[in-house]
């Protein structure tokens, strides 16, 4: 019926070793661009683990629902955001599973949203089994599944039960697959990112961008011609693969390959990263500043601290102009003035800010005014 697909570090692992986020945005990048989903499951289904971050749409699942199976994992805590986001995605048509499923535990109110249930059987009495089976039994539209079943003999008394699916070692042991990744540039995926944020995205400025870096060329084409995209027939170029898949989606599987770069960095920090770049625009209008250039400086200090690269070994490798290359590793220039009072504003250097050529007033709104664009920006990721 499908196969799970979990993450593991090394062909050697039996664990995680990576947070659960970061986990399953590896196997879904892996999955869909790396191999193919049609190379690993077949015309089977897959059942994804989901963590808090991807149900409630703080990172996004760029794909279409037909192949795919959502597990609430039993480590997430069940509150009305949770539920608010399961219901939005089955509404959008995906499946969805409740992994390791117990009374009590909270899980049971999403027993009306979900399409199936996992009992963990092993270990397990079989007297506690049935009447597990017994209780979810109660609610006509789910159908049950037995897993870590490890012997013939305990398959055989599951079957008897009336379990509707079966999954553990007694079928087969897990396989680790692997792949050769190709890493587009983690300040490419910005940039591309940041172009796709602008209310009026033009595809004509997406596809150089995309185009000039040979690896996101290949993660956009995988991504376009996966089986998730459901087309009838594949396409050959860049530009059509942007054209189909559209700057939202695309801009979904963006930040996913941004999450798995920066493995650390929390949708906070990287809102916090879009909110300095804003704010030195609307800093440099103020100071009379280039704003293009000035968003480009603040979008690349903050993707250094990001990645914790510094600076100086960074700006060399970038084609930027040499007044913002003086901005970011002497802070000198226009554009060093405005990244200079950004910092200032962020660390509350009353000194420095005493000094500004702007007021505390005009700061502060100006400030405002760049969250509220950076979670406007990363908001359309859950569209």
């Amino acid at each position: 019926m499908a196969y799970e697909l979990l993450f593991r570090g090394a062909r050697s692992a039996v664990t995680a070793t990576q947070s659960d986020a970061y986990a399953t945005t590896q196997v879904i990048l892996t999955a869909f661009q790396e191999f193919g989903l049609d190379q690993i499951v077949g015309d089977k289904r897959c059942l994804l683990n989901m963590t808090r971050e991807f149900l409630v749409g703080d990172l996004p699942l760029p794909f279409e629902p037909e192949r795919v199976v959502l597990e609430v994992l039993e480590t997430v805590e069940i509150d009305e955001e949770v539920i608010a986001g399961v219901a939005a995605l089955a509404a959008r048509g995906f499946k969805i599973a409740l992994d390791d499923f117990v009374w009590g535990s909270g899980h049971e109110r999403l027993l009306g949203l979900a399409s199936y249930v996992k009992l963990d059987v092993l270990g397990v009495p079989i007297a506690e089994v049935e009447a597990a089976l017994h209780d979810v039994r109660r609610y006509p539209h789910i159908e049950v599944l037995a897993e870590r079943i490890e012997t013939q003999e305990q398959l055989d008394a599951l079957m008897d039960l009336g379990f509707d699916y079966f999954q553990g070692h007694v079928y087969a042991r897990p396989q680790t697959l692997t792949a050769v990744s190709v890493n587009p540039s983690r300040l490419r995926r910005l940039e591309l990112f940041t172009a796709l944020s602008a209310a009026d995205t033009d595809i004509d400025e997406v596809v150089p961008i995309v185009t000039a870096d040979p690896a996101l060329s290949f993660r956009v084409l995988q991504a376009t011609n996966s089986a998730a995209v459901g087309l009838a027939r594949k396409v050959s170029s860049v530009r059509e693969a942007a054209t189909v898949l559209g700057a939202n989606r695309i801009r979904q599987w963006v930040v996913l390959l941004m999450a798995s770069d920066v493995a650390e960095a929390s949708p906070e920090q990287l809102a916090g990263t879009l909110t300095r770049a804003r704010l030195c625009q609307l800093v440099a209008r103020h100071a009379g500043a280039p704003t293009d250039a000035a968003f480009t400086v603040g979008l690349l200090s903050g993707v250094a601290d990001l990645v914790a690269e510094p600076i100086e070994e960074l700006v060399p490798r970038l084609p930027v102009t040499p007044e913002i290359a003086a901005a970011l590793t002497g802070g000198s220039g226009r554009l060093g003035a405005v990244l200079q009072l950004v910092r200032a504003y962020e660390s509350s250097d009353l000194p420095a800010l005493a000094v500004s050529p702007m007021s505390a007033t005009e700061l502060a709104r100006a400030y405002l005014s760049a969250v509220g664009w950076s979670e406007s920006a990363l908001a359309g990721l859950a569209r």
